[in-house]
């Protein structure tokens, strides 16, 4: 199926900051006290979702604000060792030119967003950034809301299940990539989603001829 407006996450869904917030955890852990996360505990916590991992650490909820602008403060110390996924700038090109709309919805800010996109933010046409992960309904309703876009012409591509919870309370369909956070079997609670392995597939986003 095509999209007339496909809305994307950001921190492993075009970017590939996987990496860099593997390196700082533990800093921000120490900062904010919640328990550590050791190499060999990795593979475990990307099949589960923000809520399982954060009873995991010990992080109560009302910390995430506090963490994430640390997480962002970081980022954007160290944002030039951040890229967009192989083959990210040639798909939004790709998507563009068959006349989808694109968008971003993402908790991280929006300076460490544009720069990071660098020259692919000029195929963007909405950005909202700075949501709480459990908050990105209210925010994937506005950007549909700004194009006059019908719910079934919307969908929204993350790599965690919380942003296929947003999706769904937002009453639009789901894409969630293999590239990102979270691993296949994260989303296996989610009633309905997209799968997409690989970043060439995103193509098929903007239609039939989209692998053309």
């Amino acid at each position: 199926m095509s999209y007339r407006l496909v809305i994307f996450d950001f921190d492993g869904t075009l970017a590939d900051s996987f990496a860099f917030f593997v390196a700082v955890f533990n800093q921000v852990a120490d900062k904010h006290a919640f328990r550590r996360i050791h190499p060999q505990e990795l593979d475990h916590l990307r099949k589960q979702g923000p809520r399982e991992i954060m009873a995991h650490i010990g992080m109560p909820r009302w910390k995430l604000p506090l963490v994430a602008r640390t997480f962002m403060g970081l980022m954007k110390r160290h944002r030039s060792s951040i890229l967009l996924f192989e083959d990210i700038a040639r798909t939004l090109i790709h998507l563009e030119e068959r006349g989808v709309i694109l968008a971003v919805v993402s908790s991280n800010s929006r300076e460490n967003v544009t720069q990071v996109l660098g020259s692919s933010c000029r195929h963007i046409r909405s950005l909202e950034c700075g949501v709480s992960i459990f908050g990105k309904a209210s925010r994937l309703r506005r950007v549909m809301r700004k194009f006059g876009v019908a719910r079934e012409e919307v969908i929204y591509i993350g790599d965690q299940p919380t942003d296929g919870e947003a999706a769904a309370a937002a009453g639009i369909a789901f894409g969630a990539v293999a590239w990102g956070y979270g691993t296949y079997e994260a989303f296996h609670n989610l009633q309905s989603h997209e799968w997409f392995a690989d970043v060439s597939e995103l193509r098929r986003l903007a239609g039939s001829d989209a692998q053309a």
